[in-house]
């Protein structure tokens, strides 16, 4: 059997390269930097897993995580929201399954990852 998809939803190109890196040992890795393109994306895909950034170019992180949460075929995806803005982490915090304040290590992403993967 194949790795699990992981789609990395972050338009800062570093952050998204270092994230994929992180995870792809255990995870099949799709990189998208815009928010819009994400939704198109997420309407053929089935991932896993997603680690998404709020504020992206297009629609939002919150957008992307509502078409998400909307999706009855989505209910299983994991979702990992970055965001630096700690009053937005609050907020969402029972949407996602789980937030992390940036900067975000890449051993804290994979641990907390592969934590959700088997959990799962």
């Amino acid at each position: 059997m194949g790795k699990p998809l992981a789609f990395i939803i972050e338009d800062d190109p570093q952050l998204n390269h270092v994230f994929g890196i992180t995870l792809k040992a255990d995870f099949e890795i799709h990189s998208i930097t815009d928010g819009d393109q994400a939704i198109k994306e997420l309407a053929e895909a089935n991932p896993a897993l997603v680690v998404l950034d709020m504020n992206l170019p297009g629609a939002s992180g919150r957008e992307v995580l509502t078409y998400i949460r909307g999706q009855k075929r989505l209910g299983r995806t994991r979702v990992i929201m970055a965001t630096a803005d700690a009053l937005q982490a609050d907020l969402l915090e029972d949407e996602a399954d789980l937030v992390l304040l940036k900067p975000v290590s890449p051993a804290q992403l994979r641990e907390l990852a592969l934590r959700m993967k088997i959990n799962k």
